[in-house]
């Protein structure tokens, strides 16, 4: 089963999916579920990522004081 989506994008990413759909001889749609499912594989792989935001604490809590390269 498959389901229709509808995407508004902005001017410049709608003709940067155009070229490519033509130089790569792929449709639109198959570039962009492509590249959901690259974004889908991507996070997949980084499962710690569902928590960022999650936690509570000082604004400052991710600062590792001594490892700053400033």
């Amino acid at each position: 089963m498959s389901t229709t989506l509808s995407v508004r994008l902005p001017e410049e990413l709608a003709q940067w999916v155009e070229e490519n759909a033509r130089v790569t001889g792929r449709s639109q749609g198959s570039l962009v579920k492509d590249a959901l499912e690259h974004v889908r594989q991507a996070n997949a792989s980084k499962p710690f990522l569902a928590l960022a935001g999650s936690v509570e604490g000082p604004r400052n809590l991710s600062q590792r004081k001594g490892f700053s390269r400033v």
